[in-house]
């Protein structure tokens, strides 16, 4: 495989760079530890019943802020493996193969064994032998997969105490006969209320930064 890639001509291998390049932003969002971040964000923001606020934006800025905390010292060692073998041989091909592996790691040791085998019950007829007989192709979906699965068990767990607060104002305004109040207006106060008492963000900020292998 590496004769193969060695031996691409220059324009062949600009013309495979600039397909690497379009395919730079999927790869962010869904190789990398922003999935996890802008997904529980969401689920936060609905779970607090403010529709509107924070703007998306922010949070999205948010989750690639911490995308790039998470995932520097991979991306450092992914310029590192892959500037060796493109300064020695000066193939572009061969430094994003070498230079992908970094980022495969990190992507299996958040993944999920029963994904991962999934797909390479698809892709393949025989196991592979190691790690590294995996690509990073048959690693992606299995990521993506496994990362779905992470970041709604922890939104799960951030939702049940807003529902039960939800819950318990509906209640109250019930028993008092106010039917024409919307509990979920009655209820955001004092989530909010909840939400900065306890610190919230940090606390939640914090979990995700540290939930990473």
């Amino acid at each position: 495989m590496d004769t193969i890639l060695k031996d691409l001509s220059p324009v062949l291998q600009l013309l495979i760079m600039m397909a690497i390049f379009s395919f730079l932003p999927f790869a962010f969002v869904c190789m990398t530890s922003f999935l996890r971040y802008v997904i529980v964000f969401g689920f936060l923001k609905q779970a607090l019943g403010a529709q509107q606020i924070p703007p998306a934006i922010v949070l999205v800025g948010l989750s690639l802020i911490l995308t790039f905390y998470t995932m520097g010292p991979v991306f450092q060692q992914m310029y590192e493996v892959g500037s060796k073998p493109y300064e020695k041989t000066g193939s572009i091909v061969l430094a994003i193969n070498e230079g992908s592996k970094p980022l495969k790691e990190f992507m299996l040791k958040q993944t999920r064994e029963k994904d991962l085998a999934f797909f390479l019950q698809l892709t393949r007829k025989e196991a592979p032998e190691s790690v590294e007989d995996i690509g990073i192709f048959e690693v992606a979906p299995a990521y993506i997969l496994s990362e779905l699965k992470t970041a709604f068990e922890i939104s799960f767990i951030i939702f049940v105490p807003f529902i039960v607060l939800d819950l318990i104002i509906a209640n109250v305004l019930l028993a008092l006969g106010m039917f024409m109040l919307s509990p979920t207006i009655i209820s955001l106060p004092f989530k909010l209320l909840i939400f900065i008492a306890v610190d919230g963000w940090s606390l939640i900020v914090n979990g995700l930064v540290g939930s990473f292998n």
